[in-house]
């Protein structure tokens, strides 16, 4: 399925295709090879496991690494929650980002079940 096929889908997981379709000059093949992409990127995990362990340089630079391919893909509601865990880390406070895990996995696990629709 292409993008623009996949579309609604696509916005309804949070993601602004025109913005990312923008970025990539139009290319519906590039933007989709980056969507792709994403579904294989292990950041999340490594967020994951820093928070369980309690490490929050390694959970910062996680999430701070997350927060960039979300703002480069238009993943908009990914990224704005992964620049409030950002901050969280900065501060750190690991109790309050490790709180914001659970709804930040569901936007993720939203966003990868629409990627892997292309």
């Amino acid at each position: 399925m292409s993008i623009a096929d996949n579309k609604a889908a696509l916005t309804a997981a949070g993601i602004d295709v025109d913005s990312v379709m923008q970025r990539f000059m139009g290319s519906e093949r590039l933007t989709e090879k980056f969507m792709k992409r994403f579904a294989d990127d292990m950041t999340f995990s490594q967020l994951e496991k820093a928070v369980a362990a309690g490490d929050s340089e390694e959970a910062f630079r996680a999430a701070h690494t997350l927060k960039g391919v979300a703002g480069n893909l238009g993943m908009t509601e990914l990224f704005d929650r992964t620049s409030e865990m950002t901050e969280r880390f900065r501060a750190h406070d690991m109790t309050g980002a490790a709180e914001d895990l659970a709804a930040l996995r569901t936007v993720y696990e939203r966003i990868l079940q629409a990627v892997s629709a292309l």
